[in-house]
């Protein structure tokens, strides 16, 4: 035997092929590590965000880091941040109106990151709900959620029945199980409301611009992923929340403009 014989030059076929498979399972493992640690890095959160049709050149935005050392960001200045103002007649509120601390949310109905982060601002409304109001906007990433612009869509028609809120509780409650072109009707009957009113507003693209306007927002406040969110405080300082952040980063935001 050669001395510069290899350690796999001395195996048989059948060690070679068990050997081979362990050094596949471990580099298969080494690779999931390093992607659920970059998903905690980003703060949880889809990093695509494409063009919306008004601009649809077809090409994606560049994916940012979001803020991955769940450490609260300091309030920036007021004119770093662009955001549009909040208008009660337009958009959806939940909370006090007249609240200390604003978080205007820009959500995706399709993306489970979104889905998690609702659950974290309603746990943030039973908490702090005479302190923070929370504004909600859509921002349909339409590349991975095909249907998450129809959901948009049919949310803004619920709330001409005066059921926006629960009717985007119930499409998040129903975004594990996919959604189709039957889910707005199965939430409008589950609800209680015209679901063939509800048809026609969708038919008719009655809330259309409007969506499109709130993507447009979404963009111009930095927005690169979703869920992407803007917290105001009561002099008007702004900071970023990116991503799906848990309830104890976001209670540190809004106790910094609290205090």
């Amino acid at each position: 035997m050669s001395q510069n014989e290899s350690f796999f030059d001395k195996l048989n076929s059948k060690q070679s092929f068990i050997v081979g498979g362990i050094g596949g399972v471990l580099v298969l493992c080494t690779i999931g590590f390093f992607f659920l640690l970059a998903l905690q890095f980003t703060g949880g959160s889809n990093l695509l965000a494409e063009s919306d049709g008004v601009n649809n050149n077809g090409t994606a935005n560049a994916p940012t880091n979001n803020n991955g050392n769940n450490q609260p960001a300091q309030p920036a200045n007021n004119g770093s941040i662009s955001v549009n103002p909040v208008d009660p007649e337009q958009d959806h509120i939940r909370g006090a109106e007249d609240a200390k601390v604003t978080i205007v949310e820009f959500s995706d109905m399709g993306c489970p990151f979104c889905s998690r982060f609702h659950d974290t601002m309603k746990q943030v409304m039973d908490e702090y709900g005479e302190d923070v109001r929370w504004v909600y906007r859509h921002f349909p990433l339409d590349r991975l959620h095909p249907n998450a612009r129809m959901m948009a869509n049919a949310s803004e028609c619920a709330a001409d029945q005066g059921k926006f809120w629960e009717f985007t509780d119930a499409a998040f409650q129903k975004q594990e199980a996919g959604f189709n072109s039957d889910t707005p009707s199965e939430i409008a009957n589950e609800l209680g409301l015209n679901a063939s009113e509800l048809e026609t507003c969708l038919d008719n693209k009655k809330y259309s611009d409007t969506v499109k306007k709130h993507v447009s927002d979404a963009r111009s406040a930095g927005g690169k992923g979703t869920p992407h969110s803007i917290i105001i405080g009561p002099d008007g300082e702004k900071a970023q929340i990116k991503g799906a952040q848990p309830f104890n980063v976001v209670e540190q935001q809004i106790q910094q403009f609290l205090n």
